[in-house]
């Protein structure tokens, strides 16, 4: 694979909106290079044999049924909570 130029990765920075100090090309080269060897490693792989996908697996959102539930220990719940109204948490207004 042919090795970035620094004319590049300058053209690339300016695309990109980026401020690249002269102290910092050789290590971003080095960054993009690596980046670049591996997206060739990813695209030679060999996938003769595999299955196409969308996702890694086969699992989907499950929906539970919405069931109130008495808990025996309030007190112990509620320990915690800054301020409480009505036997509940109470919390600061978040909509106007």
């Amino acid at each position: 694979m042919a090795e970035v130029s620094k004319d590049e990765l300058l053209h690339i920075a300016r695309l990109a909106d980026l401020n690249i100090k002269e102290d910092e090309i050789d290590n971003y080269l080095g960054n993009l290079q690596d980046i670049l060897n591996f997206a060739n490693v990813v695209n030679h792989a060999n996938t003769e044999g595999l299955a196409e996908t969308i996702g890694e697996n086969d699992k989907f959102n499950v929906f539970r049924k919405d069931e109130v539930k008495v808990f025996e220990d309030n007190e112990a719940l509620l320990q915690n909570a800054k301020e409480q109204e009505r036997n509940m948490f109470k919390i600061p207004k978040v909509i106007n």
